[in-house]
């Protein structure tokens, strides 16, 4: 056998980009430790810290620079919810150490029904948690440098596909590779903190951009602002969740890692909106045009200068790595979502490097959409983002009080009481979002989260018909062979069809070779009848079948042929398609273009099996050169044709050989034979 080549630039980069393949023994090496758990789990919540106090200042600044002191009890209130939700999702982790959050919770305690709203609300959010992360992360760079305001949307795009190629590679990976702007951002940004208590090195220089605050007051400080106001900096939690849905990526013990991380989580996040909340307030920070809260603290806490850039570049990474939050989790979701049967079985699948692949393609999709629509823009996305987290935080902390309600542990009427005043507190703030929200297109949550749940029971219904249908889990009669009849499609004699023949040969009973030609040809084009005559004077073994047709189409007589026998003979029907492999993978478009027809036509049938046969170009050329070499050792000159033999043979003949679509590139000097009933053999393992 030849060595393997080079499948093509285009493969070899992908597999620098995510590695190479890992074996089931290799997994552990993708779990994740309680630190490397901020950066691969945490960094939503943590960087929220960059949005969750602007949505307050944003609300309360309508009602004048004298509400701005409302925003410190606010957050206060806020920090007090975090602790709670801190409580109940280290107690998720202990009891449902298999992932899965809200949905999990739910399944087991409050039905399917309306684990399918959890799961589908931790879609939304999933998803808008990637977008508003992002879009966050590069709005903090544009008020670092304005002229990139026009490239908000490409930058953004790239961002999300580096972030999706380093989650194809592996969770571990990519919590190592985030692990140290996670520690500069965390130690950055309380540093600030620290100085703006201490000493603020700027606080009387003129800030950058329009102030926003009203002239005059719009609305008065009542409960409803209060509320709305509340319900905004409730964005600051989000990704709280997201550690109790992947616990299954940490490492062993899972469950004591996975409340490690979430324990670290509430105090580093807490300790940062706290500080954030009193220094706003100690300078009456207000809206900016151009400028996010974020970025005018810093700019008074440490100047303008390098150290302002530098940070500012910094928590610009991090925010968009915080969508890294997500990828940990809606996979895992999805998979659960699959294994249940609410969606297609493909996201239960793992991909070569071990990570549920197919989920982290369909976040990447539905985020890009998000990012593209709402043209970057972060305030666009806020009234949507906290609605789906926080109606997953009301049913993860309602499942737990049914929990604890029937389990009845030690303290659990102390336990079933905070997270049921948790439940209510959520429940409220989930209110008052769809209520405020609502025109701000709020309802688009209101819409999707219903046609997720209708999805997922259409999905199950159809497993379940289609499980009484083919008897899944029953004995079915006992297998009886068949007789084989394969037909075999051929344009040209070459190594191809003679490698193919014998695959057939071996295959069934009977073989019969068919080709298409025109009803009438051109004066002068004698190909049919050449092939007859090559065919006849080669004598393979196997009768040609010359189909004719009136269009150009060669499929459609194929396919009549395939009824006509069909109809009168009772063999299993294989069709059995020749493919040339070429060496590289750039020229498959100059090769097969049969079976990309053949196969379509025939994809949607049960009662044939559609196969490939496939040989390489270069497999051609090393057979061609043996039977040289052979003929030579025979004292045969090498300009002389066997006496029987092919009309045309070599490398040539066998890259001229009308051989149908769709094998791919394979290693030289090897052939293959793939087969599947009316359809395409699968890429990916059941």
């Amino acid at each position: 056998m030849a060595p393997r080549r080079s499948r093509g630039a285009l493969a070899s980069t992908w597999r620098v980009l995510v590695g190479r393949p890992l074996r089931s023994s290799e997994v552990s090496k993708e779990r994740i430790t309680p630190v490397e758990g901020l950066s691969a789990l945490s960094l939503d919540a943590l960087t929220s810290v960059a949005y969750g106090p602007e949505a307050i200042i944003v609300v309360v600044a309508v009602a004048g620079s004298g509400a701005l002191h409302l925003v410190l009890p606010i957050t206060l209130v806020i920090v007090g919810l975090l602790a709670i939700l801190v409580f109940s999702y280290r107690q998720v982790i202990d009891a449902y150490p298999g992932g899965g959050g809200a949905y999990a919770v739910s399944r087991a305690n409050l039905g399917a029904s309306v684990s399918l709203v959890a799961g589908a609300s931790l879609i939304v959010d999933y998803t808008l948690t990637v977008a508003v992360s992002i879009a966050a992360g590069v709005g903090a760079l544009t008020s670092a440098f304005p002229s990139l305001t026009s490239a908000t949307v490409p930058i953004c795009l790239g961002i999300l596909a580096m972030v999706t190629v380093l989650n194809l590679r592996g969770l571990g990976e990519t919590a190592r590779a985030f692990l140290l702007p996670t520690m500069v951002f965390i130690v950055g940004l309380l540093a600030i903190i620290a100085v703006g208590f201490i000493h603020p090195l700027a606080l009387h220089v003129p800030q950058p951009g329009r102030s926003l605050l009203p002239s005059h007051v719009v609305e008065t400080v009542g409960v409803l602002l209060v509320l709305k106001a509340f319900s905004a900096g409730c964005s600051a939690l989000t990704g709280v969740e997201a550690i109790a849905n992947g616990v299954p990526l940490f490492k062993e013990p899972r469950a004591a890692r996975a409340k490690r991380t979430e324990m670290l989580l509430g105090v580093i996040l807490g300790t940062m909106l706290l500080g954030l909340a009193e220094l706003a307030r100690r300078w009456h920070i207000g809206p900016r045009q151009n400028q996010t809260v974020l970025s005018q603290i810093m700019g008074m806490a440490v100047g303008r200068h390098w150290a302002y850039y530098i940070v500012s570049l910094t928590i610009t990474l991090v925010l968009s790595l915080a969508a890294n939050t997500s990828f940990g989790g809606l996979p895992v979701l999805a998979s659960l979502l699959a294994r249940d049967n609410y969606l297609p079985h493909l996201f239960a699948l793992r991909g070569e490097r071990q990570v549920f692949a197919n989920g982290i393609w369909a976040l990447a999709a539905f985020a890009g959409v998000l990012l593209v629509v709402a043209r970057g823009n972060t305030n666009s996305l806020i009234p949507l983002f906290a609605i789906g987290v926080f109606t997953g935080f009301t049913l993860a902390q309602s499942g737990l009080v049914v929990h604890w309600w029937r389990e009845r542990p030690a303290r659990w009427r102390r336990r079933s009481a905070i997270n049921g005043f948790g439940a209510v507190v959520t429940a409220i703030a989930t209110v008052v979002f769809l209520v405020t929200k609502f025109t701000e297109g709020a309802w688009v949550v209101i819409v999707a989260v219903p046609a997720f749940v209708l999805l997922f029971l259409r999905i199950r219904a159809y497993y379940t018909r289609t499980a009484e249908e083919l008897g899944l889990g029953h004995h079915p009669l006992r297998p009886e062979a068949k007789r084989s009849l394969v037909i075999v499609p051929v344009s040209y004699i070459s190594r191809v069809t003679e490698h193919a023949l014998c695959e057939a040969l071996s295959l069934g009973q009977e073989v019969i070779a068919v080709t298409v030609v025109p009803a009438e040809v051109d004066a002068g084009d004698h190909r049919a009848a050449a092939l007859a005559e090559s065919w006849a004077e080669w004598d393979p073994g196997v009768p040609l079948r010359v189909l004719t047709t009136d269009y150009a189409s060669v499929v459609v007589p194929i396919v009549e042929f395939i009824d006509e026998l069909r109809a009168t003979r009772q063999e299993q029907i294989v069709v059995l398609i020749p493919v040339t492999i070429p060496v590289r993978s750039r020229y498959r478009i100059l090769h097969n273009q049969i079976d990309l027809v053949l196969s379509a036509a025939l994809r949607g049938r049960d009662d044939v099996v559609v196969a490939r046969v496939g040989l390489s170009v270069a497999a051609a050329e090393a057979e061609a050169a043996a039977e040289a070499e052979a003929e030579a050792e025979a004292g045969e000159g090498p300009g002389e044709a066997p006496a029987e033999g092919r009309a045309e043979t070599g490398a040539g003949a066998a890259v001229g050989a009308e051989a149908p679509a769709g094998a791919g590139s394979a290693s030289p000097a090897e052939t293959s034979t793939d087969t599947s009933r009316g359809e395409d053999p699968p890429r990916s393992p059941p």
